[in-house]
C-alpha cells in the first residue's frame, strides 16, 4: 500500500524519549481525535523500548490509561490558537527533555524550535473557508484564518517530517504549503475492529422507524464541505420512485445539524418525516444501523482520509461516495462514485445501487476486500519508523 516508510522503525539500544500532543485525543474530537487515540494504542503494543510522554488536555484525561510503563501521560490543558498553547506548552515540553516530538495536529507553538513531526491530515479550511462553517462571529472567523494560515505554513516549513493521510493530501501540501516532497510521509488511518462486529438490529431500526435495506445511510458530520445539502436534493428526486425509503444522518447534534434541520424543514417540509437525524449513537446501534442499510453515502466534497465510508465497507454495505480529492484513492474498486456538485448524478448513483442486487453485492465484496488492506497497527509500525 505504501513503500514511503519502512515497516518498522530503528531504535538505539537505550531507545529514545518520544511526546506525542494528544490534547485532542478521543472520538469527541471526530477524525484527529480517532486517529490520535488509535496510534497511541497502537504504538503501545508494539513498541516497548522508548519512553513516551503523552500530553492530554483535562477534558480528555480520563479517557486514556497507559498499560505500559513506557507511557506515562501528562496535563497540557492548552487551547489550540491560545496565547497559552504559544508560551506556556513549549515550556512543559522542553521540562520533559524529549528527543523527539510528534503533533498529531498542525497547530505547533510558533516558538517551539525543537526537533518534530507533525501529522497534516488535510487542508480542508485552506480550500473551504465557509463562514458557515463556525460558530464564531465574521470578524472573528477572519482572525482565525489569519492565525491558521501563519501557523500551518509555519509548521510544514519547520517540521523535520510531515506524516499526511493519503497521496491526495500529500500533493495538495507539496502544492499548497510549498513542503519540500522528501520530508512528506503518508501513513493511511486503520479501521476499528469493532465496526465489523455482527450485532442484533431489530431494537436499533425500531427506534428509529426503520425497516431493514429500506433506508440511505450517512455517518459524520454536517459541515458545509460535507455537502448534505446536495445529498437531501438527490434523496427527494430518488423518492419520486422509491416513496418507502428513508434517509438516517448519524451524527451529534451540535450547531451545524442544527442548521440542517432548520434547512430541511424550510425546504424540504415533505421530507421532513423521511430524513431522521439520530444525534450521537455508540458503535452498539451503528453497527445496527450499518446491518440494517440498504447502501452508504458519501458526498463530500473534500476529504483527506475519509475514514466513514471505508468503515462502512469493513461493516458490509455497498458504498456510493463522491469522486473527489482522496476519496478514488482510498475506497479503490470497492465503491460507485458520482459528481458530488451534481444533485442529478448523486440521486443516479444511487438508484443504480438500489435497484441492481448483483452489482450491490459485488461492491460489498470488493469493499471487505479493500478494508482489509488499512489497519491501526501498520499505522503505528509506519509512525514508529519515522520515529
Amino acid at each position: 500500500m505504501n513503500n514511503d516508510i519502512p515497516a518498522k522503525g530503528f531504535k538505539s539500544a537505550s531507545g529514545g524519549k518520544i511526546g506525542i500532543d494528544a490534547r485532542l485525543f478521543g472520538t469527541k474530537h471526530r477524525g484527529i481525535g480517532r486517529y490520535t487515540q488509535n496510534l497511541i494504542e497502537s504504538l503501545e503494543k508494539i513498541d516497548r523500548q522508548n519512553d513516551y510522554v503523552v500530553f492530554m488536555s483535562c477534558d480528555n484525561f480520563d479517557d486514556y490509561q497507559p498499560k505500559h510503563q513506557n507511557f506515562k501521560k501528562v496535563v497540557a490543558d492548552f487551547k489550540a490558537y491560545s496565547w497559552q498553547e504559544q508560551l506556556l506548552f513549549p515550556r512543559l515540553i522542553k521540562k520533559y527533555k524529549l528527543d523527539l516530538i510528534h503533533f498529531t495536529h498542525f497547530n505547533v507553538p510558533l516558538l517551539f524550535k525543537k526537533r518534530f513531526i507533525v501529522t497534516i491530515h488535510d487542508l480542508i479550511i485552506t480550500h473551504h473557508p465557509d463562514s458557515r462553517a463556525t460558530t464564531l462571529s465574521p470578524i472573528l472567523y477572519k482572525i482565525k484564518l489569519f492565525f491558521y494560515g501563519l501557523i500551518i505554513k509555519s509548521t510544514a516549513k519547520r517540521a523535520d517530517k510531515i506524516i499526511t493521510v493519503s497521496q491526495y493530501s500529500k500533493k495538495d501540501i507539496i502544492h499548497t504549503l510549498g513542503a519540500s516532497a522528501d520530508k512528506i510521509f503518508v501513513t493511511y488511518e486503520g479501521i476499528d475492529a469493532q465496526i465489523a462486529i455482527k450485532e442484533n438490529y431489530e431494537s436499533i431500526l425500531s427506534k428509529f422507524n426503520l425497516t431493514q435495506n429500506n433506508y440511505l445511510l450517512y455517518i459524520g458530520s454536517a459541515y458545509p464541505h460535507k455537502n448534505l445539502e446536495r445529498l437531501i436534493s438527490a434523496f427527494d428526486q430518488i423518492i419520486k420512485s422509491r416513496d418507502d425509503l428513508k434517509l438516517v444522518l448519524v451524527g451529534k447534534k451540535d450547531f451545524f445539524y442544527t442548521g440542517l434541520e432548520k434547512y430541511i424543514k424550510e425546504k424540504y417540509q415533505a421530507l421532513s418525516e423521511r430524513i431522521v437525524i439520530t444525534d450521537y449513537l455508540s458503535d452498539h446501534d451503528l453497527s445496527g444501523l450499518y446491518q440494517g442499510a440498504s447502501c452508504y453515502v458519501f458526498p463530500s466534497l473534500i476529504e483527506g482520509f475519509g475514514l466513514p465510508p471505508l468503515e462502512a465497507q469493513k461493516a458490509g454495505l455497498a458504498v456510493v461516495s463522491s469522486n473527489t480529492t482522496c476519496l478514488p484513492e482510498i475506497l479503490s474498486g470497492g465503491a460507485i462514485y458520482f459528481d458530488p456538485n451534481n444533485s442529478v448524478d448523486i440521486a443516479d448513483k444511487i438508484k443504480i445501487i438500489l435497484s441492481d442486487d448483483n452489482l450491490r453485492q459485488d461492491l460489498i465484496k470488493r469493499g471487505y476486500e479493500n478494508a482489509d488492506k488499512y489497519s491501526w497497527e501498520k499505522c503505528a509500525q509506519e509512525t514508529l519508523g519515522l520515529y
